[in-house]
């Protein structure tokens, strides 16, 4: 199959490491790198108390359902605040019992309203990397439009933690233009907006080396909103299933293990205890690394490059 025209955004690639990948050295001759992903987007959301034309009503408890148009939904959006408000909270407490860091993918406006967390991800020794200036799908901007959020975010989250973000990941999926915009405002050493490996990789953007560290969708607590996970028991042997697997080809070709998490889902007290039950399990294990990705990405920077 040829195309003529071009097409824009990056070229789809369905080779990859081509069954031949890298021998990882990950710190402590790890088998497997696990990366704890806490998504932060509560308070960044659609809200027609924001001056949206909706709220958003989607990735949380309550089963879809027609609404009254430019009628705010007060469920719904209580449905977010538990996440920063409870959710939270408790996924902290649960890093420090068991003794782990994890990274937020954090919107800039999300930390803007509720300065106080913002400020602990960073105390506690966890990372944060940019999730957009809010939680929105940056396929419906310009790209002027997403360079200036790009700026905006970054300037935002650097004031709130008081460090600058050098990651970057969109909601969901990115434009054609986000991979292009990163590596042009030049302070980013790495992106997440890929599903398409079980490790980092390289890629090239203007002829700039770029590194991209996939993100997964499948060991994520969005399954609770999807309806596709049931009790908690089931997040849990989902994520042993995955460990176990990747642990075992760790033993020739260690591997990179992303959780994808979100305060208002899994920050929930069954959900939470189902996750911190695989933590302990997973740290039960020798040659296991619970890494922060800007971790990972110096590692690749200094190891893999």
């Amino acid at each position: 199959m040829t195309i003529d025209t071009p097409i824009p955004g990056p070229v789809r690639d369905l080779v990859g490491y081509n069954g031949n990948p890298p021998k990882v050295t990950w710190p402590g001759n790890a088998r497997i790198a696990i990366s704890l992903v806490v998504n932060y987007e509560e308070g960044s959301e659609l809200a027609i108390g924001d001056g949206d034309p909706r709220t958003e009503r989607g990735y949380h408890e309550a089963p879809y359902y027609p609404w009254p148009a430019g009628e705010r939904d007060l469920a719904s959006e209580s449905m977010y605040e538990y996440g920063s408000r409870a959710g939270f909270w408790r996924l902290m407490d649960i890093f420090d019992e068991l003794e782990v860091k994890s990274t937020f993918y954090a919107c800039a406006v999300a930390l803007e309203r509720n300065r106080d967390a913002a400020r602990e991800i960073r105390a506690r020794g966890h990372d944060v990397i940019s999730h957009g200036y809010r939680w929105e799908d940056v396929t419906l901007l310009t790209r002027e439009e997403e360079r200036d959020h790009i700026a905006k975010a970054i300037a935002s989250i650097e004031e709130t933690t008081g460090e600058r973000p050098v990651g970057w990941y969109c909601r969901y999926g990115p434009s054609v233009n986000t991979r292009e915009l990163v590596v042009e405002e030049g302070g980013f050493t790495y992106d997440c907006d890929a599903y398409n490996d079980d490790l980092p990789y390289w890629t090239t953007v203007h002829g700039k080396k770029h590194l991209v560290i996939p993100y997964d969708i499948v060991a994520n607590d969005g399954g609770f909103a999807a309806g596709l996970v049931g009790p908690p028991r089931e997040f849990e042997e989902h994520l042993r299933y995955d460990f176990d697997r990747l642990y075992k080809e760790g033993e020739t070709y260690p591997k990179m293990m992303s959780i994808g998490l979100h305060m208002r889902l899994v920050g929930h007290p069954a959900r939470a205890q189902a996750l911190a039950n695989f933590i302990a399990y997973a740290k039960s294990f020798p040659g296991v690394w619970f890494a922060r990705r800007g971790e990972i990405a110096q590692h690749w920077y200094e190891n893999h490059a």
